[in-house]
Formats: structure tokens, sequence, C-alpha cells
């Protein structure tokens, strides 16, 4: 006896049997036949052929076992496994083939189908096939031929298929009107430009062309547009026309997810101006900078300083704010701007593209911090997600009522009526701006990964609660209330030249015309600076040296006071004290024997002696000749005669 094969409907008892049904046991299976026979006599057949006997339909069975039937492969027949995987791979071209379908046209096959299954409910009612495709036909109002030809699609497919065999045969054409080469070529390249021209005039231009150079046949323009839209994709057209920045739009872009980061855990810098007029301290009118950081877990801006300009300094003295605060963080994310990348911040970070890198530059506030630092892609506010909290305060400062009349609009030509009507003052609009950034920080109902419905200020501080974050020290304090500059200590005395003034430590005199870090105030340039080593050493603290007067005797005398008390602590010093007498040394350098006279060398004449030749002195004195100068002269004339000749 053959197994029930995977597209099999009927079945008798002896193959339900067989196919071990674990909710049907045989016995239950011999106790239910007899009730499908009386209960549902369409659902049961006599079986053809020797041996004669019952066959049920797959239906009276339960749901699961119905599943087990359709998917029971044939035993006895060795292609069984072949043959799945083909209709494995037919089942899925059909569905495929399916979901690319129109809803109008998935609707026709969900009637097809319907008429099926009603020839289907016919024949098991016992009517023929014939009489049961010609009762659907008439249902559906279509010929019994037509009825005939979908049952000769799904003849061959798995029941489950049938929806998707039935698509319609529908083949949308790739062909489009014919257009000369010469015609389309000059369409491309007008279209296809940074200047965007529409597809009209373009068409209009090249059909005039086409007359002009006899360029045939020429499409409609409805025809070339489809074949424009077909033949050049919309990436490649947004790359012509709008640029390759535009075509990244197209791309979806990243998103990040903050939940494995904690508080402190990383910051992202930016500057940000303001959009409203301000009057500052001297009088002048311009529009403020904001230079914030942002907790990059929580969202939450840390802290944040004004300045007339996007500077190194209001980046430091930000930095020093949120260190005093919250502490030192683990890796921070900013751009390559001239404020951010400046030497007093990221000088020494190994992937620093800003400025003329050194070898002898100083490390910088962050590298000195051991903070690990992040390049952003410049002019990429995703990158960024300080650029999301900036459009807040777009709204909640810069548009506020407070800034009525001063506010500037966001472009050249979206400014407002009133443009130009006030401008605040600067330490009004700082107040009124921190109010609005604790308001920034401190509203509920963020939709954020991290703060689920609560503030930015609750989720900084729970995550604070668990989180480990590096402190400063006192030592460190000084790295980011002074700046960094790398000079040389100017000879003979090793005084430091920085900003027109001048700063000097006596344990300078070891530093001169070598190269040292000076760590300064730039709010007090009158303050004492740190001197470090090129090993980040302190060396001294060198205090300021203010110009004297031109004419001032007061300052000429504290001066020379100074100065003579310098020397004295030269003298002083313990390595001078105890000095070896000079005459020991020169006894020590000449051999002199201690109490005797100086012995005299005795003269040492070489082997081989030669006589000297000329004049060495007056006539008559000691180690002169007979011959005077005038005779010498002459001798000695006749002489060099004598070697020309030869």
């Amino acid at each position: 006896m053959t197994g029930a094969r995977c597209d099999q409907l009927w079945f008798t008892i002896a193959e339900l049997t067989a196919a071990r049904i674990p909710s049907l046991s045989a016995r239950q299976l011999k106790r239910l036949a007899p009730q499908w026979r009386a209960s549902q006599p369409d659902k049961v057949r006599k079986r053809a052929g020797r041996g004669g006997g019952f066959e049920f339909h797959i239906s009276l069975l339960p749901a699961a076992a119905q599943a087990r039937m359709s998917r029971r492969p044939d035993p006895a027949d060795a292609t069984a496994p072949a043959r799945k995987s083909a209709n494995d791979d037919r089942s899925r071209a059909l569905w495929a083939r399916y979901e690319s379908l129109s809803k109008k046209q998935k609707d026709e096959c969900a009637r097809r189908l319907k008429a099926l299954k009603r020839v289907e409910a016919l024949s098991q009612a016992g009517l023929t096939d014939s009489a049961a495709v010609a009762v659907a036909a008439g249902e559906e109002k279509i010929a019994a031929g037509t009825v005939w030809r979908w049952l000769a699609m799904v003849k061959s497919e798995r029941r489950g298929d049938w929806l998707a065999a039935l698509a319609p045969a529908y083949r949308a054409t790739k062909t489009f009107s014919p257009c000369d080469e010469r015609a389309w070529n000059a369409l491309l390249t007008d279209y296809l430009r940074s200047e965007k021209p529409g597809f009209s005039a373009c068409y209009r231009r090249m059909k005039k062309a086409a007359a002009k150079e006899g360029w045939s046949p020429i499409p409609s323009e409805r025809a070339l547009r489809r074949r424009l839209d077909a033949e050049a994709p919309r990436a490649a057209r947004v790359v012509a026309r709008e640029g390759r920045d535009a075509a990244k739009a197209l791309y979806p872009a990243q998103r990040r997810s903050r939940a494995g980061l904690h508080a402190m855990s990383a910051v992202n810098f930016d500057g940000h101006k303001f959009d409203v007029f301000v009057r500052f301290e001297d009088g002048r009118i311009g529009r403020p900078f904001l230079i914030a950081i942002q907790d990059v877990y929580s969202g939450k801006i840390l802290s944040w300083r004004y300045a007339e300009s996007e500077n190194r300094i209001a980046v430091r003295l930000a930095i020093g704010d949120m260190v005093e605060r919250f502490g030192i963080p683990d890796a921070a994310y900013l751009d390559n701007g001239r404020a951010f990348a400046s030497k007093w911040i990221t000088g020494g970070a190994a992937n620093r593209f800003r400025f003329k890198i050194r070898d002898e530059d100083p490390n910088g506030l962050l590298v000195s911090l051991g903070v690990d630092i992040h390049w952003t892609t410049p002019y990429a506010g995703q990158s960024k997600p300080i650029e999301r909290a900036f459009r807040d305060l777009c709204e909640d400062v810069a548009k506020h009522p407070f800034c009525a009349g001063a506010y500037t609009g966001n472009r050249p030509d979206a400014k407002p009526e009133n443009y130009g009507d006030r401008a605040i003052p600067f330490e009004e609009f700082k107040a009124f701006a921190n109010e609005q950034i604790a308001d920034h920080n401190a509203r509920e109902g963020r939709r954020t990964e991290t703060a689920a419905g609560r503030s930015f200020d609750h989720a900084f501080a729970k995550s604070m609660e668990s989180a480990i974050v590096r402190w400063a020290s006192p030592a460190q304090r000084r790295l980011w209330l002074l700046a960094a500059e790398r000079v040389t200590a100017r000879k003979p005395s090793g005084e430091i030249h920085l900003f027109n003034n001048r700063y000097w430590s006596p344990a300078l005199n070891e530093w001169t015309g070598k190269k040292v870090t000076v760590r300064f105030d730039p709010d007090n340039l009158a303050a004492p600076a740190l001197v470090y080593g090129p090993d980040d050493a302190l060396i001294a603290e060198a205090q300021c040296i203010d110009d004297a007067g031109f004419a001032s005797a007061e300052d000429a005398k504290s001066h020379a006071k100074a100065r003579s008390d310098y020397l004295k602590s030269v003298k002083r010093t313990d390595a001078l004290r105890d000095r070896m007498r000079v005459d020991d040394l020169a006894d020590l350098y000449t051999d002199k024997k201690p109490g005797g006279p100086r012995e005299t060398p005795t003269p040492q004449k070489p082997a081989v002696q030669r006589l000297a030749v000329g004049w060495h002195g007056p006539a008559g004195e000691a180690g002169g000749d007979d011959m005077d100068q005038a005779e010498f002269e002459a001798a000695f004339g006749r002489g060099l005669r004598l070697v020309s000749e030869e």
C-alpha cells in the first residue's frame, strides 16, 4: 500500500491509520468512519479499484490532522524530496509574482478562487464536473470555458498556492516609442544639469533642434517622460541635478541606540548663533554665540557659555563648567571648527586635522583630561544630537515674545517685518536664555529612547546614580582654568614673552633657549603663569613683570633691590658655598710641589736639526747675522730671479 501524496484529498481508513496521526488512533478512526458515512455522505465516496471500500475527504479531519496529511510525502516515491524542493521553489515564485500585482489584480485572483471553490463544492455535492463548472460560470456571469481555463491553471499546483497561481498573466511592456538617439541624448544632457531646467522646456528646445538637424522620429513629450522615468532612476536624477549631498537624503539615516551608554560616558559640543540682535557692553550690536555641551545619553545640556564669536576661550570655559559640576566624560564628539580644533582644546590628538601639527605642540585640554576625541562629519547635523536641541532653542529663545523686534530671521530672505526695531542688552539676553535652557532640560514628556516620557534632567540624574564618572583633582583644575602655549625661554635670563607680557622665575635660568609649555589665564594675563617642561612636569610659577616708567626713579630703585636680592640668593646657594681655593686648583693643574719653587723643564733637542735661513732681526742683536736688511732684500731678489729664469 502506498502512502498518501502531498496533494491527495481522499484517504482510506488504512492510509489514515498508517499516517499515525497523534489525535486519531486506529480505534477512533474505525469508530468515526460509519458516522462520517451517515452524517456527511458528500464527503465519502466508494474507492475505485480492487478491494473496494470507502475513501474519506480530508476536510473531515481536524485542522492539525489536515495539515499533517497535506504535508506528508509518499514514502514509496524516491523522488519525493526533490519534488518537494521543486514545489517549494515553484510556490515561492508564484507568491513573488502575486505580491508584485496591484490591488485590482489581487481582487481578480480572489474572484477566480471563489469560482473554483464553488466548483469544488458542487462536485462534492454529487454534480458532475461539467455541471459544476456550468453552474459556477452562470453564477459569476462568465463563460464556462473561462472556468475550465482557471482549473487548468491550478491543476498541477498545491491547494494552498491556488490564489497565487490564478494571477492574471499581464505583462508590463518595456518597449518605448522609437526616438532618434541624437535627440534623446540632447534631451538627457539638457535635463540632467545643475540648473534643474523643466522637462517641458528641454523637450521644446530638443524638438526645435531636431527640426533643424533633421532628427527623426521624435515621440511625444509624455512618451519621453515615461522613458526617462524607466531608464534614469530617481537617485541618478537627483545626483545630476541637485548634487551628492541631496542624494544622501535618499538613503535612510543611521539611527544609533543610546541604551548602551550612561550619563557622562559621551558628550557632544557645538556652537549656535542666535537669530537675535543684542547690544554688547561696548555698544556694538550683533548676534551672540552659544557654546553648549550636551550629554549624549540623556540629552541634557550640561554647560554653556555666551560669546561674541565662536572662540576657544568660550569653549575652554564651557568645558571647565562641565567638569566642575558633573565630572570628566569618557568621550567627546565635536567637529573640526577653528574653536573646537584649537590647540588649547584638542592639541596632541592623533587624528586632529586642523592647523599645522608639530611634535612640540602642547596637549590640549581634552587630551590632558584623558577624553577620547571623535570628529564628526562636517555640515552633517545628524552626527551631533545637540543640533536637535538647538532647533528647540530657536523656538524657545529667538522667537519668544521677549525677543520681539530683535529677531532677525533664520535666512536673509526670511526677515520679519519688524526687523532691526530693537537690540536686547547682552546681560539681559543671557539671563533670559539661561532660564530657557533650564526649562529645556526640565521639560517632561521627552520621547527619546532613554528619557521615555521623562525629562532630560530626570534621565540624567537617574543614570548618574549608578554611573562611574571620573572626577577632577585640584591639579587638573588648572588645565581648564589655564590655556597652553609652547614658547622658548629667552636668553640670557630665561624670561618668557607672551602677548606682550613678560613672565620670569629664577628656576627659568636653567631653561634658557629651550622650549617650555606655559599655562595662563587668558582672562587675567597679569596673573602668574605656570611653566611646564617637555614631560609636563611643573618647572615654576612665573610672575608677570611689569614695564617700568622711563624716568621713574622709584621703579628703578625697586628693580635694583630685586636684582640685588636675587644675586644674594645666588651666593647663598648650597652648591656654591664650599668651593676649592684657586691656589689649590692651580697647584692641581700645574703639578707644583707644595712649598718649593717651580721646576724649569729641561730642553729636549730633536735628533735632526735644520739651519734657520733668513733675517731674524737687526744686525748685532742676539740671534741675528752680519747681513743688514738692504743686503738681505737684494739677495732675496736675486734668488727669485734665478728661480723664475729656471
